[in-house]
């Protein structure tokens, strides 16, 4: 194997190969560059344009296989990664395969239209005649053989490469139905019917393995609804192709795999998509002669058709009309109730089954439901008419001659002229089912009478009926079990006969041509009715002997309250009833689908254990086979050289052995008694060759010595012999040369006379092919002179054309650019404008956001007097509480000076509670000037209240036991207040901590009243 290079470098070599003429080169190169392992891990974006010159390399030298192997390289690399490169890649191939086709036909229709003729006034040469003669075919035909088919071969393999590369892989299923409905319009546009076949065959394969490849990774999904809706799209187009080609089996074939397809879709698919379903299977079930489906799918069209809507009256009308025509042109008991009792039954139930029907129809059933659908009232004029005699009167003596007009008409409407021979056959039933109602017996004669208004219409691709198959059609209907009769050929009568026990006796031999639409009942139903009918009679008249009390009103209304609760009851019970089997139904579906889903998923296991047992063995088996085969191919090679060496030695003579005893000898056996009988047979020939010799010897010896004495006699005689040959061959040579002299001069002067003559028919002969040659000349000249003036003419006209388009185009991009330019303007006025809206818009919001801002500054004024004001009365307040208490003070000094006099005013306790006992005995410091009112704290943020401390009030335990030895000597104490004195203004600060940094005011329109300090005592408290 070569050493792998990069994809540019191997794309280069093989453009270098292309371009010097060595295609096959350039493909082996790449061929070579995908068996390489390093391929997989190259980059797509360098792989695409390899792939694309490969697959151009291919289409060129036509190497599908190779093509096909290079596409499955590239599929499996670049399937996880880009699947729009594979597309790209396929849809190349397909591209030049179908271009290449092209070209060839192109060359085909100009290699017939040049064709060389010798004469112009021989219409064929001998050649091509005696080629006719052999081959049939045309010059064009062995022209389109030789050039065209091969490509035409090329291009159906491209297509079949292209969908065996992507099929079962759900990342490549869109681009698969692209190729196949590509390759449907190959086949349609060559008309490939075989070819055709092969591909519908090919795609069910495909669709057959979509649960054996389930494991895969990128299997198919049929339950997703787009997956399912692609390959819907392509069986009808499938099915479309089919019609067209006339290959109505394969069109049966189609119509069942899109019916397969519909019962796995979970919702239902478009209208449109099935009213060409239910068309398709018209024309299907038309071709092969199926009268009762071919109408039923004429309704099921009509009713999706109708319910779709968007026809025109003259549309709906001509389908009506084709609707009813195939409703009537269904045999009067061609379906009876047995054999919708046996519905289920082969292929009926597949027909019933692809209509989408619940049970059988029929013909009593399609008509009704025309009726339903308003058909008749649609319906053309002559239609009406047709179903008025066959529906409507009973006349069987003028019910032939009565629509013989109506089916000479028809055929002016070429919807109805296929009806004409299912028309005919349906009035042959009709006709019988209306005498088996009126006669018993009737003549032969007389059937062919009435019958023969309709027995030869002398219409194109219409049945002439003549008497034996009018007597076959009864002998028909008999067997099928419509028509209960026997035919008497020595009377030439038909008795219709009608056992009363039949039906009982033989079920099977209810005439079901008689009892649809009879006029009067027949002895067998008479019977079997019997019963039912006298227990009727003897109803009504006990009903009217002892009629029925009527009931009052109330009564009445009572029980129809009773009646409608009992039928809401019995509604409610059975939408219940229905909901409840709906839903079954959807779980056992669900189960059904799970359980056919494992079951898939454990039989492609079971499956892919076995076919890899199988490989398994039988890569072993083959393994021992292949050894054991080289072993007897060695065995048999040697036996055969031996056997070839001893029948070549034999046939030489050389060896001496026996053939049949060749199994025992080896071709060294051989070897060695060869060499030994060659050494014997060379000494036995060395000594007899000695002998000869010597004998070849004396015998010269002798011979030499007796004929020297006669050599010189011999010599001269040979030398008169010579003589005599001679002079007699030199005369018989001149006589010769004189009687040719004697014979051209005569000739000579025979032709002389002759020469005048010559030279007037050569003068003539010259001068009229020089008249011709001129003539001719001229001639071309003048051709010339026209194919020159009208090539400059046509010049002309190009270049004033192109000057016109020209100028057109300049005019259109002239009234472009002026209308770009008025959009540019109008666009920047539109700017202008939206921009001075929103500096308008922008002025506004400013004007209000300043509004604001002064409502809001005026809001914080407000209350910054507000608040200044109730500091000013704070402060006016703490001033009189301090003046008040410099006034009690002064009071309490007053009335301690009488007391002592001449000694030192002692210091007052401050009032301590028992439980604490750490506040200062000492008495209170004098009095100081009035110190400035303290600010009081913002209402925003009112002060904590100071927690006590130790020592702040002065003095301790020691200033107690000092005050009271004082006072023990002095004699008096110092009466207790009652209460505590106010705390005073003055120590606020010292007691109080610094004031809270103001917090910012919140502009939220409300003031904070601060909370005023209220002295509590702190007896009691813990």
């Amino acid at each position: 194997m070569a050493p792998y290079s990069k994809p540019e470098a191997v794309l280069k070599q093989a453009e270098g190969l292309v371009s010097v003429g060595q295609m096959h080169a350039a493909l082996q190169s790449l061929t070579e560059m995908f068996s390489s392992k390093r391929f997989r891990s190259a980059p797509l974006a360098s792989l695409e344009p390899i792939m694309l010159r490969f697959i151009e390399l291919c289409v060129d030298m036509r190497k599908g296989r190779t093509a096909k192997e290079g596409l499955m390289q590239y599929k499996n690399i670049a399937q996880n990664s880009s699947v729009a490169s594979i597309e790209v890649v396929i849809n190349r191939f397909i591209k030049l395969a179908d271009a290449k086709v092209q070209e060839a036909q192109e060359k085909a229709e100009k290699a017939v239209a040049l064709t060389d003729v010798d004469d112009l006034e021989a219409s064929e040469t001998p050649e091509s005649i005696l080629l006719g003669a052999v081959s049939g075919d045309q010059s064009k035909d062995r022209t389109d053989r030789a050039l065209v088919t091969p490509w035409l071969k090329f291009l159906w393999e491209s297509y079949r490469t292209a969908l065996e590369t992507l099929k079962n892989n759900a990342r490549l299923e869109s681009i698969y139905q692209q190729i196949a409905q590509q390759a449907f319009r190959f086949c349609l546009k060559h008309q490939r019917k075989v070819e055709f076949r092969r591909l519908c065959e090919t795609l069910r394969l495909h669709l057959a393995n979509v649960a054996k490849y389930a494991h895969q990774t990128h299997s198919i999904n049929l339950s997703d609804p787009d997956t399912l809706q692609r390959h819907l799209d392509t069986r009808f187009a499938q099915l479309n192709a089919s019609v067209e080609l006339e290959l109505w089996q394969e069109a049966f074939r189609s119509v069942e795999d899109v019916h397969n397809l519909l019962t796995m879709a979970k919702k239902a698919p478009r209208p449109a998509m099935m009213a060409n379903y239910y068309e398709k299977l018209t024309r299907i079930f038309l071709m092969s002669g199926n009268a009762l489906y071919h109408a039923a799918a004429w309704s099921r069209y009509y009713a999706i058709v109708t319910a779709m809507g968007g026809k025109s009256e003259e549309e709906l009308s001509r389908l009506a009309g084709q609707v009813l025509v195939s409703a009537l042109a269904v045999p009067v008991g061609s379906q009876g109730e047995e054999s919708v009792a046996e519905e289920g039954r082969g292929k009926t139930a597949r027909l019933t089954a692809l209509l989408g029907l619940t049970k059988t129809p029929t013909r009593t059933g399609l008509l009704k439901d025309a009726l339903a659908r308003n058909v008749l009232k649609l319906s053309p004029q002559s239609v009406k008419e047709l179903y008025n005699i066959l529906e409507v009167t009973f006349d069987p003596h003028s019910l032939c001659s009565s629509v013989e007009p109506l089916l000479k008409a028809l055929p002016s409407d070429s919807t109805y002229a296929l009806y004409i021979p299912l028309l005919q056959r349906a009035l042959l039933s009709r006709l019988l089912s209306q005498l088996s109602q009126v006669y018993s017996t009737i003549n032969v004669s007389t059937l062919l009478e009435l019958a023969a208004p309709i027995r030869d219409l002398g219409l194109e691709d219409t049945k002439v009926y003549d008497d034996e198959q009018i007597e076959a059609y009864v002998m028909g209907c008999a067997r099928r079990g419509e028509l209960n009769v026997r035919v008497d050929h020595a009377e030439g009568t038909i008795t219709f006969v009608d056992n009363p026990f039949a039906g009982i006796e033989d079920p099977s031999s209810s005439m079901s041509m008689v009892t649809s639409g009879a006029v009067q009942p027949s002895t067998s139903e008479f019977v079997r009715m019997r019963l039912s009918s006298l227990a009727s009679c003897l109803h009504n008249s006990l009903t009217t002997l002892y009629p029925p009390a009527s009931l009052s009103e109330e009564e009445q209304q009572a029980s129809f309250a009773a009646l409608v609760a009992a039928a809401q009851a019995e509604r409610k019970a059975l939408q219940l009833r229905r909901a409840i089997v709906a839903r079954r139904r959807e779980l056992l579906s669900e189960l059904s689908v799970r359980k056919e889903k494992e079951e898939a998923s454990r039989r492609a296991e079971l499956s892919r254990l076995e076919k890899e047992k199988e490989s398994r063995k039988a890569m072993e088996d083959l393994r021992k086979k292949e050894v054991e085969r080289a072993r007897r191919e060695i065995e048999n090679i040697r036996n055969e050289e031996a056997r070839k060496l001893a029948q070549s030695l034999k046939e030489k003579g050389t060896l001496k052995v026996d053939i049949d005893d060749m199994e025992n000898i080896s071709t060294d056996n051989l070897m060695r008694l060869q060499v030994e009988q060659l050494a014997k047979e060379k000494k036995e020939l060395s000594e007899r060759m000695r002998i000869a010799a010597k004998r070849l010897d004396h015998v010269e010896r002798a011979y030499r010595k007796e004929e020297r004495p006669m050599l010189a006699k011999d010599y001269e005689l040979q030398q008169e012999s010579d003589k005599d040959a001679f002079e007699a061959a030199q005369k018989s040579r001149l006589e010769a040369h004189r009687l040719a002299y004697q014979r051209d001069m005569e000739t000579k002067k025979r032709l002389a006379r002759m020469m005048s003559d010559y030279q007037v028919k050569k003068q003539e002969v010259m001068s009229k092919q020089k008249e011709e040659f001129q003539r001719r000349q001229e001639l071309a000249q003048k051709k010339i002179a026209e194919e020159k003036a009208k090539r400059r003419a046509t010049i002309l006209n190009q270049r004033e054309e192109e000057r016109l388009r020209l100028e057109e185009e300049e005019r259109i991009e002239r009234e472009k650019e002026e209308e770009e330019q008025r959009q540019e303007a109008e666009r920047i006025a539109e700017e202008e404008r939206r921009l001075a809206e929103e500096e308008a818009e922008r002025a506004q919001l400013e004007a209000k956001k300043r509004e604001e801002e002064e409502a809001r500054a005026a809001a914080v004024r407000k209350r910054e007097e507000e608040r200044a004001a109730a500091m000013e009365q704070v402060r006016r307040q703490q001033q009189r509480e301090e003046e008040a208490l410099e006034r009690q003070r002064a009071r309490a000094a007053e009335r301690s000076k009488p007391a002592a006099p001449t000694a030192a005013p002692a210091p007052v306790r401050a009032p301590v509670s028992t439980e604490t006992w750490r506040r200062s005995a000492a008495a209170p410091p004098p009095a100081s000037p009035r110190p400035r009112a303290a600010t009081p704290p913002r209402s925003e943020s009112p002060a904590p209240v100071p927690k006590y401390r130790p020592g702040a009030l002065g003095g301790g335990w020691r200033a107690r036991e000092a005050a009271k030895k004082e006072s023990d000597l002095g004699g008096t104490a110092t009466p207790r207040a009652a209460s505590p004195a106010p705390k005073a203004p003055a120590a606020a600060p010292a007691l109080a901590p610094a004031p809270a940094k103001e917090e910012p005011s919140k502009e939220d329109g409300f003031q904070t009243v601060e909370k005023k300090p209220v002295w509590r005592p702190r007896r009691g408290r813990f």
